[in-house]
């Protein structure tokens, strides 16, 4: 678990800038792939290639066998999942440390000056330092999720085409150097499958949570959108009164 102690620092960074949703994919992240791909897997998958037994001892015939049915580790394969699914959301946090050093240099300028008319006001940062995602962020919160939801069916779909969804205990293999049709049998078959089916499950939780949350934050932007044409048309009608009751009170006298 050492090698991911780097990442982990990182997207634990990101929960306070992420949505409710966003919290819930990242403890997703953190729990059900990181800890237990370190924690489990590793181990499951320790004697994949050793322990693969061949019905032949023509040398290199059980290396090139194994090569031709896993031309990746599983493992391996979940290693570059995370890492490619989890860089969207660091690139996020890099936009999102950008805009907090722009606002609180904004902010040391209004306090500097005595005159504040005319300057430009923070507007991602509240009055508790708590970013908003709105506008260029929000822009960006988007796009990040939309190219996870992109890399995680990419690899969903990857994994079947690769090596399927369930471990086949016996493999046939007729590779040079292999004088004929060989067997092999990889070890621990069951208890493989049982990883992959729940790597799979977890992996299909994070797609869904990310277009939840996609969908989360369009619907919330759009209430606020809403809510801001009704604001302005309520203080047009506001406008508008007085200037009616202005012009009939100079009419009468």
């Amino acid at each position: 678990m050492g090698e991911w102690g780097f990442l982990s620092k990182l997207l634990d960074k990101v929960q306070s800038h992420s949505t409710v949703v966003g919290k819930v994919w990242l403890t997703v992240l953190f729990v059900f792939r990181i800890m237990v791909l370190g924690a489990g897997a590793e181990k499951v998958w320790s004697d994949e290639q050793s322990k693969m037994i061949c019905n032949t001892k023509q040398p290199g015939c059980t290396n090139v066998c194994y090569d031709h049915t896993f031309p990746i580790s599983h493992i391996r394969f979940w290693v570059l999942q995370i890492i490619f699914v989890s860089t969207p959301t660091l690139l996020y946090f890099g936009h999102v440390l950008h805009v907090l050093h722009k606002e609180k240099k904004l902010r040391h300028e209004i306090e500097s000056h005595a005159e504040k008319q005319g300057l430009k006001q923070p507007k991602y940062i509240d009055d508790y330092g708590k970013v908003i995602i709105k506008g260029q962020l929000l822009g960006s919160y988007l796009a990040s999720l939309f190219v996870k939801i992109l890399l995680e069916a990419a690899f969903i779909v990857g994994q079947y085409y690769i090596y399927g969804f369930i471990m086949i205990p016996k493999i046939e293999c007729s590779q040079s150097p292999c004088p004929h049709t060989v067997e092999c049998y990889m070890s621990r078959p069951t208890e493989k499958t049982i990883f992959i089916i729940f790597m799979l499950v977890v992996a299909c939780i994070s797609l869904l949570l990310n277009v939840v949350e996609m969908f989360y934050l369009i619907c919330r932007r759009s209430k606020r959108h809403r809510a801001a044409k009704m604001t302005s048309f309520h203080k047009g009608l506001n406008g508008s009164k007085v200037y009616i009751s202005g012009t009939s009170k100079s009419s009468k006298s």
